[in-house]
């Protein structure tokens, strides 16, 4: 279908740029002369203003068209990352990526919510894996672009390339989505109200939106350390952090490939307790001392884990209101990627107390559990 196709584009474009940073961490730190921890702060610098905008851009989407959102997302995302590739300072790379955070936060959510307008329930889950696909992908080529490019040829040309790739992909979907006709609707403040409003009255969204926040903060907030953690597994540097982050991304294609059988053996809450349980196994082996190739292998379960649980929750995402679907996927989003925002802040203050391997314990544990609580909940 060529809506999917082009949502996929935009949405390995988004997900592309939210990746790249994590693998050369450490080399952006020497560059720039600021320790491990501040660089860590880059990724929460996209991540939390991606959060924290859906609030404005779901009813956006909701008033303006989602797929009008979605070229407009792709235009903002490329001018912040050309900005982060030529920043001067560690100050105006923040910026650059604080701005291109801001905007890629249109892309996803409006895509799925899109999707749900066009798709039927009963196809939903297994249109909404197909996107996820490109969006893995998308993770998985930063993730490994970033590693091997940056140690030849420097941070500032991965952002440069990320911005490029942007900018092509912006041209198509701008071409692609032209013809794509969406009921508008003037924007207020007291429309966007309404429909969150509309969204909060079913008694399942708080259960889901506090989910997928655990999520983000649990499964993804340990990411910008990949590459120091590693080092104590005997790897040397921002490419093996690269590739277990893809291998991460990996683990997510392995499930888009099986999502239909998953669905029909163990049905949606099956799913989720599985999925958490695959990523708490997969942190309680990363926190041994293994072999950095092992913690890649434990990645990739993570990944695969990861998306049962978290593809089952953007499917029931799509009904928690469907007159208000945008804001709903909006706020579904925002819950995630603010997770995904304070979970480097968190874990590098605890990890400078206790170490990664404590560190990993204690988040295997948790996510263990995640599932098997989340799906009590929102049944209830």
């Amino acid at each position: 279908m060529r809506l999917i196709l082009l949502l996929g584009l935009a949405g390995f474009a988004s997900a592309f740029s939210l990746r790249t940073t994590d693998p050369m961490l450490t080399i952006i730190a020497a560059d720039l002369d600021v320790s491990v921890r501040q660089a860590a702060l880059l990724a929460s610098a996209y991540t939390l203003p991606y959060a924290l905008m859906q609030i404005v851009l779901g009813p956006v989407g909701d008033a303006i068209g989602k797929s009008r959102l979605v070229r407009l997302a792709l235009v903002i995302l490329s001018i912040g990352l050309a900005l982060s590739a030529i920043a001067p300072s560690y100050g105006t790379v923040m910026a650059g990526r604080i701005l291109a955070g801001a905007f890629a936060g249109g892309i996803i959510p409006a895509s799925m919510a899109l999707i749900g307008d066009r798709v039927a329930y009963e196809d939903r889950q297994v249109a909404i894996s197909r996107f996820l696909l490109a969006v893995i992908l998308g993770q998985m080529s930063g993730s490994v672009v970033s590693g091997a490019l940056a140690e030849w040829a420097g941070w500032r040309v991965v952002f440069g390339l990320s911005a490029g790739l942007t900018a092509l992909i912006c041209a198509a979907t701008v071409i692609g989505l032209r013809n794509e006709v969406e009921k508008r609707s003037p924007l207020s403040v007291a429309d966007a109200q309404q429909r969150y409003a509309t969204v909060l009255t079913n008694p399942a969204s708080l259960f889901v939106f506090a989910t997928v926040a655990a999520e983000g903060l649990l499964i993804f907030g340990i990411f910008p350390f990949v590459a120091p953690i590693l080092m104590a597994h005997g790897a040397s540097g921002a490419f093996e952090a690269g590739m277990t982050i893809a291998a991460f991304a990996i683990g997510g294609v392995v499930y888009s490939a099986v999502v239909r059988r998953l669905i029909h053996g163990l049905g949606q809450w099956g799913m989720m307790k599985g999925g958490g349980l695959c990523c708490g196994v997969a942190y309680l082996v990363a926190s041994f001392p293994v072999p950095w190739p092992v913690v890649s292998g434990a990645f990739l379960l993570a990944g695969f884990g990861f998306y049962m649980l978290h593809n089952t929750m953007q499917t029931q995402a799509t009904e928690l209101a469907p007159t208000a679907r945008g804001s709903a996927l909006a706020l579904f989003a925002s819950s995630f990627f603010l997770g995904q925002g304070v979970g480097p802040v968190l874990y590098g203050a605890l990890a400078d107390h206790t170490g990664f391997p404590p560190l990993l314990l204690g988040v295997a544990a948790l996510t263990a559990a995640l599932g098997f609580v989340s799906v009590r909940l929102i049944r209830r």
